[in-house]
């Protein structure tokens, strides 16, 4: 899968970009990471790619005579072309189920707003999908690049050691609540003991505490990824789980 960054700030990009599972994706030639200058593609001597709005206000927006060209070249790089992804706050809300959309293309575009954000003929010119990390506004597009690569890579095969690891991750599919606890040494610490079913090398019941833990763990924390019907969800008989992964309860009247 390829990354393509556009930023006025790219060597924000490298000390992220050498570190943990994604340099190891990079070294194994799993994804590819190119970064791009916006201001190379700006038509001023000074390499300006921003001015003051029309109508007055504080602020400099970027310019469309810099960002527009700029994506233009940067897909004719290399095919296909890819998803365009303008970086603000006034995009959809990041979520697992969006990474998920996201991780389907072979190449993203991801161009990283600054200052005020993009003159509006930006997104009319590119129809670029917009996307957020939250109700709150950073100081420019670049983490939340990063953000999304981060996200990304780990559903594309290989970059992860254990294939299953995603599935189970919170929020991932389809169930998407809040992963179970976790624990490893020391059994005990101060006290606080490891779960005893963790510990009897029993798959079934290892599973079975993890699915029940995962929906305690979503009601109490995050009830709005339940439905009305999850939280009362009845007991499906038969059910027995691959190891690791979450597992229905027993239904009613099942023996031990």
């Amino acid at each position: 899968m390829r990354f393509d960054v556009l930023t006025l700030f790219p060597d924000i990009f490298s000390g992220y970009l050498g570190q943990s599972l994604l340099a190891k994706a990079l070294e194994r030639g799993l994804i590819e990471v190119h970064l791009h200058d916006i201001r190379d593609w700006s038509p001023d001597k000074h390499r300006k790619v921003d001015d003051r709005p029309y109508g007055g206000g504080p602020g400099m927006v970027l310019r469309v005579d810099c960002v527009v060209p700029c994506v233009e070249a940067v897909q004719a790089m290399a095919d296909p072309p890819g998803h365009v992804v303008l970086l603000t706050p006034q995009g959809r809300r990041l979520d697992q189920a969006v990474v998920e959309q996201l991780a389907r293309h072979r190449r993203l575009v991801l161009v990283c707003g600054r200052y005020e954000g993009f003159d509006e003929r930006i997104r009319q010119l590119l129809e670029a999908e917009e996307i957020s990390l939250g109700d709150f506004v950073l100081n420019g597009g670049e983490v939340a690049a990063m953000a999304v690569i981060d996200a990304v890579i780990r559903l594309v095969p290989g970059v992860l050691g254990d294939e299953d690891s995603s599935e189970s991750d919170s929020f991932s599919a389809p169930r998407r609540w809040l992963e179970c606890a976790q624990y490893t040494r020391p059994r005990v610490y101060r006290g606080l003991e490891v779960p005893a079913v963790l510990l009897s090398g029993n798959h079934e019941e290892i599973a079975r505490w993890r699915y029940e833990d995962s929906r305690r763990r979503t009601l109490q924390r995050r009830p709005d990824l339940l439905g009305n019907e999850e939280r009362l969800e009845p007991c499906p008989q038969g059910d027995s789980p691959r190891p690791g992964h979450p597992a229905p309860p027993r239904g009613q009247g099942e023996s031990t």
